[in-house]
């Protein structure tokens, strides 16, 4: 919502689909290193655990419910945290093999791109480096002659398989301000209704850029949109993390961090784990003197099942 609720939500982005394993040793892919990690979040002050799947044998993304369920029940066990499934998977993915884990497992919440845009992430491809697997490079690559897919019929079909059916709700992400009048859309529907979770997200080459002006007016303009209707969060990209987190933080804002998003903890320093990206935001949050939401406080203001509720 627009007024500052009074707790920050922590969401964290564990491993993604986006950079490969030759990018930082401390990328998790195989299933037991991404349930460790985002234990290891969920015990340093994330709420909400945002999970995509990785091959085992080479790190590359996989829509494979069975390998989902590697490590989601085990992350269940093991903490309270909210589980955020994604319905983006990788940037290779058909919209059907992306819905495959979420359907089975129905969760509490699953990421939501609100609209088709080029998603651009070829120029890390041009960092000289040891490439550990033959993918990798010819996946950065691709993304220059890549549309990522969510058309309106997609988001619609998404929001009744998943919304309606299963009861999950979303992590509504909007890479650009067309994005927020995509999902008004949808509110305007009846299939969207509050208090709704919105992603504000900076710096995806395709996207808006990372600027606090940008921050702003993408502001401004879900409140012209939602009113009150809304609860809100930003994340950025690369080191644009923590400088536009913290900002949002300011405002009243919600923040995302991990590996998905940012590899590094500080200036040419890889981070050890997804645990420490929360530690630092958390730090920065409380020194505000801002508290942070528990799972059971974000379930409340997010509206959610409960885990109770999941099929995994």
């Amino acid at each position: 919502m627009s007024a500052h609720q009074g707790k920050v939500i922590i969401t964290c982005a564990i491993t993604g689909g986006i950079h490969t394993p030759s990018m930082s040793p401390n990328l998790p892919y195989k299933p037991d290193d991404i349930a460790a990690q985002a234990i290891g979040a969920a015990e340093a002050g994330a709420a909400i655990l945002h999970l995509h799947a990785r091959d085992p044998d080479d790190g590359r993304p996989t829509p494979d419910p069975d390998v989902f369920m590697q490590f989601l029940p085990r992350i269940k066990q093991s903490t309270d945290a909210v589980i955020n499934i994604t319905t983006g998977g990788g940037l290779t993915m058909t919209v059907e093999e992306r819905l495959a884990a979420p359907l089975k497992t129905a969760p509490e919440m699953c990421s939501l791109n609100m609209g088709s845009m080029n998603f651009a992430i070829f120029p890390m491809a041009a960092k000289e480096r040891e490439w550990r697997f033959d993918w990798e490079k010819p996946y950065l690559q691709g993304t220059d002659d890549f549309i990522f897919r969510n058309t309106f019929r997609d988001i619609e079909r998404i929001l009744k398989m998943l919304g309606e059916d299963h009861g999950t709700r979303f992590e509504h992400e909007c890479y650009d301000v067309g994005h927020l009048y995509n999902l008004a859309h949808f509110v305007d529907r009846g299939l969207v209704k509050g208090p709704f979770f919105v992603q504000m997200i900076f710096g995806i080459l395709g996207g808006i850029g990372p600027s606090v002006e940008n921050l702003i007016f993408m502001k401004e303009t879900a409140d012209k949109l939602f009113g009150d209707q809304y609860r809100w969060s930003v994340l950025a990209a690369g080191k644009w993390q923590m400088p536009l987190a913290t900002q949002a933080a300011m405002m009243g804002g919600n923040v995302r961090v991990g590996l998905e998003d940012s590899l590094y903890i500080g200036r040419g320093k890889l981070a050890a784990n997804n645990a420490e990206q929360v530690a630092k935001i958390r730090r920065i949050v409380e020194e505000m003197g801002l508290d942070i939401a528990t799972p059971t406080e974000a379930r409340e203001m997010l509206a959610l099942k409960g885990g109770d509720r999941v099929n995994f």
